[in-house]
């Protein structure tokens, strides 16, 4: 753990960074659970949930394309400031529903707190590069992706058990104040979060965004190993399913003592366990050479897939949560991998962009996986059976990316990392300490 304690020590800005999104994933899943078990004792819909989890994805991608623009263009530290805000006071109205004729203000709320993440969230992570030097990329992104899937252990166990024993509206409180938060350790760090000097905006084309959206999908069109890493995590959302699969399985299959919201948790904190081991075990044994990141990210779908697979056939509640554990270990790799791979080699200024794209691409194929796979669930199908058919969807993604990465092999021209700029430079010495 030494580098990485060694990175929270002397780095202030990524400290003060890491803080603040620890506390708000913490608050995120206690409402995750709280939300999801809201819906299910209100209505008993499975569809209810997929269409919460849609909600929970599809404003990402309808507002990415300008979230991304605004990330590129505006100071981004303050971009995530005003995103904690927002968020925080949406969710206190998630206090309202008491009756399923009102959970329409838990759909409002999700999208609208949803909508103010997209922002945050390619800010956050374009702004990475910006306060770590090269050696430390790889190690503040394991350390982030850990963190939240410890949070995700965490948070949704104990966020399962509070809300059984107090009620769904501590959990929400809890979220709300978490944002706050967020908010104050954001304030506190001292970096240059300025964009880079552009000219002055002339015509509407440029005004409204529209250029700045067409030269980020020239940059991409014309660099096909950036295009490549942007749709993996858009592999993991074709079987995007299983995190409702996961909800099910915990009302239907696995409750804890007929308890919805404890059955949920146990699935999801298993989830979290894996989601943290996978990058930080694969980069002790890996190191972080970009080569064998590409190459790891194929058998990672297949481990996906083989583990969800056999959830379908798990006889019990601890092997179904060593399943979940074991899948989404490859699951972190994915998704900590190839974010590293696309911070290492798109240039800061399209940074903002690239990254909105891919949360927008990601969360498409998501709510397509989650509508169908609730709609699936309502008419009939066995939970353990979809599980099966999820699982052996990763098998796609997986050969397809050998066979991307085969082409490169033979082509001899691997991606090269673009230089760091000065500015970045600089704002790290000004975040060390002592």
């Amino acid at each position: 753990m030494n580098p990485y304690l060694s990175l929270l020590r002397r780095n202030r800005n990524f400290r003060l960074l890491y803080v603040g999104q620890t506390i708000s994933q913490l608050g995120d899943w206690f409402n995750t659970v709280a939300v999801y078990a809201l819906l299910l004792d209100l209505t008993g819909s499975a569809t209810a949930v997929a269409w919460m989890l849609i909600v929970q994805m599809l404003p990402i991608a309808l507002v990415g394309p300008l979230a991304g623009v605004v990330v590129d263009r505006l100071n981004r530290r303050r971009i995530m400031m005003a995103a904690d805000l927002a968020r925080g006071c949406l969710i206190l109205g998630l206090l309202l529903v008491r009756r399923a004729d009102q959970i329409w203000i838990a759909y409002v709320v999700t999208a609208l707190s949803v909508a103010a993440q997209a922002f945050f969230e390619p800010a956050r992570t374009a702004t990475i590069p910006n306060v770590t030097s090269a050696d430390e990329l790889l190690p503040a992104n394991a350390l982030s992706s850990a963190t939240w899937s410890a949070m995700l252990a965490i948070g949704a166990s104990v966020g399962g058990l509070v809300t059984a024993a107090f009620g769904r509206n501590v959990a929400f409180a809890v979220n709300s104040a978490s944002f706050f938060v967020s908010f104050l350790f954001i304030a506190a760090t001292r970096y240059d979060a300025t964009p880079a000097s552009r000219p002055p905006l002339r015509g509407l084309a440029a005004v409204t965004g529209i250029s700045d959206l067409v030269e980020g999908i020239r940059y991409i069109r014309k660099s096909s190993h950036i295009a490549a890493l942007m749709f993996v995590k858009a592999g993991w959302g074709l079987a995007g399913g299983i995190l409702l699969l996961l909800t099910i399985f915990g009302q239907r299959v696995f409750p804890v003592r007929g308890s919805t919201a404890a059955g949920i948790g146990v699935l999801y904190g298993a989830r979290g366990i894996g989601a943290a081991l996978g990058p930080i075990m694969l980069r002790w044994i890996l190191g972080q050479n970009s080569n064998t990141l590409r190459r790891t990210i194929g058998p990672a779908y297949f481990i996906i897939g083989a583990f969800y697979a056999a959830l379908s056939v798990a006889p019990g509640l601890s092997t179904a949560a060593a399943c979940v554990l074991l899948a989404h270990f490859g699951g972190s790799i994915l998704w900590v991998f190839s974010t590293v791979l696309l911070q290492m080699e798109v240039p800061d200024q399209f940074r903002g962009r690239v990254f909105a794209a891919e949360l927008a691409l990601v969360t498409l194929t998501s709510s397509l996986s989650s509508y169908l796979t609730g709609s699936a669930l309502d008419r009939g199908a066995s939970p353990r059976d979809v599980s099966f058919w999820l699982g052996a969807l990763f098998f796609l993604p997986g050969v397809l990316w050998l066979m991307i990465l085969s082409r490169w092999k033979e082509s001899g021209t691997p991606p090269a990392r673009p230089d760091q700029t000065v500015s970045a430079e600089e704002e790290l010495l000004e975040g060390h300490m002592g």
